[in-house]
């Protein structure tokens, strides 16, 4: 049988198969390039500026149990000092705790938003990276189709071969005269 590579499908679109030829150069220079399979090749972690930090920073403690219990208590701890004291420095409707408040808000909300927007944007890559993954493993899996379909074709060919030859041989066995 002949071992050579079967010609890229009819069914694959010009810019499938150029994707595809891509995909096995990459695939190619991967492998000249790869580690030995028993060392796991991990991604550096991505060097955050300060300001990223901070913003993971904020978002990890506002976005926690913690971060709530210890808020609310100090709320209560503040409602309750200028309710029963003589002397309160805030006074009911609390205009300095809802400023204080509205401070916290104005500034977490921007870090979230910002620790969010690179966490987003990490997510986007990762799914790139799958959405190439899951294109090459399709296009492959229609060649490996290709190649059976190839292969099936081949046998039946030498299947119908041997038939053909096997019923010429059976004809010339019936068509001698039997002595």
């Amino acid at each position: 049988m002949p071992t050579s590579q079967p010609s890229p499908a009819p069914n694959l679109t010009h810019e499938e198969q150029h994707l595809l030829h891509d995909l096995r150069k990459h695939r190619q220079i991967h492998r000249r390039n790869k580690l030995p399979v028993t060392v796991p090749v991990e991604e550096p972690p991505p060097v955050l500026t300060w300001g990223q930090k901070v913003a993971d920073k904020v978002a990890a403690t506002v976005g926690s149990w913690r971060f709530i219990i210890i808020q609310s208590s100090l709320i209560m701890v503040w409602i309750a000092w200028n309710t029963q004291t003589s002397s309160p420095w805030d006074p009911y409707p609390f205009i300095l705790l809802n400023l204080m408040l509205s401070f916290q808000a104005a500034y977490t909300a921007p870090a979230i938003m910002m620790s969010q927007n690179r966490l987003a944007e990490t997510d986007r890559r990762r799914a790139d990276n799958d959405y190439e993954i899951n294109v090459k493993a399709e296009l492959e899996i229609e060649l490996l189709h290709q190649k059976v379909d190839l292969l099936r074709e081949q046998e039946l060919k030498a299947l119908a071969d041997s038939v053909h030859r096997l019923s010429k041989q059976l004809d010339a066995l019936l068509s001698t005269p039997k002595s």
